[in-house]
């Protein structure tokens, strides 16, 4: 691939300032580091403004980049562990339980009227020297894998003016298969991208084929013709692929994702207090990774107020990598009770590191994860027969397991590119 690249920062520089990425922000800066570091090719990051492109300077882009890299993967001395996420290793570590859990303070009530994004003062000068792109810009591909930028049709109908090749991402249809999982609004909101996309895409990315087959569905459901779709399984980070042997340590569990009702949370946590009552002080611990989202408040409410899993479950978010994958290696399995998933890069990444991996039999964890405990989701004795016995006795490691590598995701791409030219 060689010219000039419109890549869409939108979603990236909105997340400049998070200790830890989401999936999706892993994939933005994926694309961006690969984009960044191909010889004979251009890159012009760019940001919507008002339902249009604006420019975003180069250098000050590739620095963010950069920033954001080692920020994210926490490797060697780039950030020390927090007070809070200490004692959540040493609250999984120690012979007993702790008394109380290790729990992050719950989020305060969002006014999604005048919820305002923090940005430091270096991402809104940015924000405010943004230039529009010049009429007559030209360029040979337009990258957008955020789900940003997506309101209107407005920037992918002038791009085609251009005749600029516009490839897109749809990560999932969740909210719109699913809207009961996400906020008011975001099904609406979402429905509305994706027919954008697959009226107005060149081509279309998707992380999955249960994914391709919703998009499918989804099109054939609103009479829309799609744009070629590509599936292309997503990288894990070389740092998930180092295997190695599990520590002695009192058993424990982990779940790496958003706090939010799709992750099947609530559900996990009566099965937990279900445990503490049957094991007595036998019961594993639980170890919760991730962000507070939406939809929450029974997970929270299970969190800070149920007495039976006190110092039992605990709860951090934004773990570097290097801590992450610490934590996932010791653990006795990486759980995945989600209902719904387009991908599940935790569970993939638990699989590439060699952790046995507990899931919900779903049509993403079957694709990518076939080799797991695939329960289903609303299994209740299912799901506490197999933790007893992984608390009980440590599982057998699981096969090699063959992740997917971005280089392979890119090769993915860059085929379908050249075929489609």
């Amino acid at each position: 691939m060689r010219g000039r690249v419109l890549f869409d920062a939108s979603r990236l520089l909105s997340r400049t300032e998070r200790g830890a990425p989401t999936g999706v922000d892993r994939v933005c800066l994926a694309y961006a580091e690969w984009l960044l570091s191909l010889p004979g090719v251009e890159v012009a990051p760019v940001r919507s403004k008002r339902d249009a492109l604006v420019a975003v300077d180069p250098a000050w882009f590739a620095d963010s980049v950069a920033e954001m890299r080692g920020k994210w993967a926490g490797a060697h001395a780039a950030r020390a562990l927090t007070a809070h996420e200490k004692r959540l290793f040493e609250a999984l570590r120690a012979p007993a339980p702790p008394t109380q859990s290790v729990v992050s303070p719950a989020p305060p009530p969002e006014d999604a009227k005048t919820a305002k994004v923090a940005r430091p003062g270096r991402v809104w000068r940015q924000f405010l020297n943004s230039r529009p792109l010049a009429s007559d810009l030209t360029g040979e591909l337009y990258f957008n894998v955020g789900h940003t930028s997506l309101n209107t049709p407005g920037i992918l109908t002038d791009l085609a003016a251009r005749g600029i090749e516009r490839v897109v991402m749809i990560h999932d249809l969740i909210p719109v298969t699913h809207p009961e999982f996400c906020r008011p609004g975001d099904g609406a909101r979402h429905r509305r991208r994706a027919r954008i996309a697959l009226a107005h895409a060149s081509r279309l990315l998707v992380n999955s084929q249960t994914t391709a087959d919703e998009v499918a569905r989804f099109a054939a459901a609103e009479g829309l013709a799609p744009p070629p779709v590509t599936v292309a399984h997503l990288g894990v980070e070389p740092i998930f692929h180092r295997n190695g042997g599990p520590a002695d340590l009192p058993p424990y569990f982990v779940h790496v994702g958003t706090i939010e009702a799709r992750k099947n949370l609530a559900f996990l946590l009566t099965v937990w207090r279900r445990l503490a009552e049957r094991m007595g002080p036998a019961a594993p611990r639980l170890a919760l990774i991730g962000r507070y989202g939406w939809e929450n408040e029974t997970v929270l409410d299970h969190l800070n107020r149920s007495p039976a899993i006190q110092g039992l479950v605990h709860q951090a978010s934004d773990l570097p990598d290097a801590a992450l994958m610490e934590l996932m290696r010791g653990a006795r399995a990486v759980l995945a009770p989600s209902e719904v998933e387009g991908f599940d890069l935790p569970a993939v990444e638990a699989s590439a590191l060699g952790v046995p991996l507990i899931a919900s039999d779903i049509g993403a964890h079957r694709e990518l994860t076939p080799h797991a405990r695939l329960i289903d989701p609303l299994d209740g004795p299912g799901w506490i027969k197999a933790l007893e016995a992984a608390t009980l006795k440590r599982p057998r490691a699981p096969d090699p397991y063959a992740a997917p590598t971005w280089d392979q995701h890119f090769d993915t791409v860059c085929r379908a590119l050249k075929r489609q030219r």
